[in-house]
């Protein structure tokens, strides 16, 4: 997920996708097909008619990615023919402000209301009234916990994520140093997103093989997800608890590698250590940050995630634009995502791990980062 510098390149890629798809009367990569692998598990009823609102909730403005994302949904649905509410919760991301954008959203007679979950578990209420309201309800990036009023989920695979960033940490550690054992420190994010623990434990899946048969060491024993949360997903907090962890823990031994859930906390805990006048361990990340890319060609940070918001905010607006035609979208995995109450239908888009070695190779067709990997 991506960067606001890249704003008009992936507005217009999204609108033309889903141009393309309106246009054809068939779908392109993210829409329905017929047999199971179109099958969403829901069926559509109805439609609704061209220039009906699609609602769009999102959290606050801290990442690149979400700043992104809403100017995609701005264009990409007018482009496709509807007329776009889409809102930020405050700069706070406060899950209040959510629920009145999106009671907003039904009151206005949004047909499709697309949420980025500022707390995906205290929006029970507001889903509910939209469903009563006769909207479909799609979670998008974050799952929406504890309802039986959210329809579908389009995201990336955030557990594939977990995997990916666990296995760059033990491959960037032993290119580092041929064996071990690797002092590691793990950090996971914000507590009141779904998808952080689904990080974690992705990753935990790869590296607690290696904790167990002591080739990876946590120095300082902090491994349970209640320990490692960054609140917030904000740098200072990251950074903060890096520092301590300096102190406490690293006073005479080298730390290795350190999980990061996302490019943002990756530099946070880069600049700790640097601070700290240690050499920059192994560090993990999410989300291809233009700051993070240029560190990982620096040989700084070692790996990023790339999960391209254009095709994740194109997936969610081909989803409104088959509810329109009455279709049931596109959902490939109607068994793993149950949020609680329901197993929810969702469209999963593949991550890429990249590095150093693989960059140029992943960033090839991004004007913005292409130019970073020469």
């Amino acid at each position: 997920m991506r960067r606001i510098t890249q704003a008009a390149t992936a507005v217009a890629a999204a609108s033309l996708l889903v141009l393309s798809a309106c246009g054809s009367g068939r779908t392109a990569d993210t829409s329905t097909t017929s047999g199971a692998a179109g099958s969403s598990g829901a069926a559509a009823t109805g439609g609704f008619a061209a220039g009906a609102t699609v609602g769009v909730a999102l959290p606050s403005k801290t990442s690149e990615n979400w700043v992104l994302a809403g100017q995609l949904f701005t264009d990409g649905i007018t482009a496709a023919g509807f007329t776009p509410d889409v809102q930020y919760a405050a700069a706070s991301g406060t899950v209040a402000d959510q629920q009145a954008q999106i009671s907003s959203m039904v009151t206005k007679g949004a047909k499709v209301i697309i949420i980025g979950a500022a707390d995906g578990s205290q929006l029970t209420t507001q889903v509910a009234a939209a469903k009563a309201a006769g909207a479909t309800v799609i979670a998008y990036d974050r799952l929406i916990l504890n309802t039986p009023d959210v329809d579908y989920y389009v995201a990336y695979d955030n557990k594939k994520v977990g995997n990916l960033q666990g296995q760059a940490l033990l491959d960037g550690m032993k290119a580092k140093k041929a064996t071990g054992p690797w002092n590691i420190e793990l950090f996971s994010g914000s507590p009141d997103d779904a998808n952080a623990p689904v990080f974690f434990d992705g990753a935990m899946e790869i590296l607690k093989p290696a904790i167990d048969s002591g080739e990876v060491v946590v120095g300082s024993g902090q491994v349970d997800i209640s320990q490692t949360a960054t609140d917030g997903w904000k740098a200072e907090n990251a950074q903060r608890r890096m520092d301590n962890l300096l102190t406490s823990t690293y006073t005479s031994k080298e730390l290795d590698g350190v999980l990061s859930p996302n490019d943002t906390l990756a530099r946070a805990i880069i600049t700790s250590v640097k601070n700290a006048g240690k050499p920059v361990p192994v560090v993990t990340g999410q989300d291809s940050e233009v700051e993070s890319v240029k560190s990982i060609m620096a040989g700084e940070q070692y790996s990023t995630i790339n999960k391209d918001t254009r095709a994740l905010v194109a997936a969610a607006i081909q989803m409104a634009t088959d509810l329109s035609q009455g279709k049931a979208p596109k959902a490939d995995n109607t068994t793993e995502y149950n949020n609680g109450v329901k197993v929810v239908p969702a469209q999963l888009l593949d991550p890429v791990i990249v590095t150093k070695e693989n960059a140029a190779e992943a960033y090839a067709n991004d004007p913005t980062l292409e130019p970073l990997t020469k």
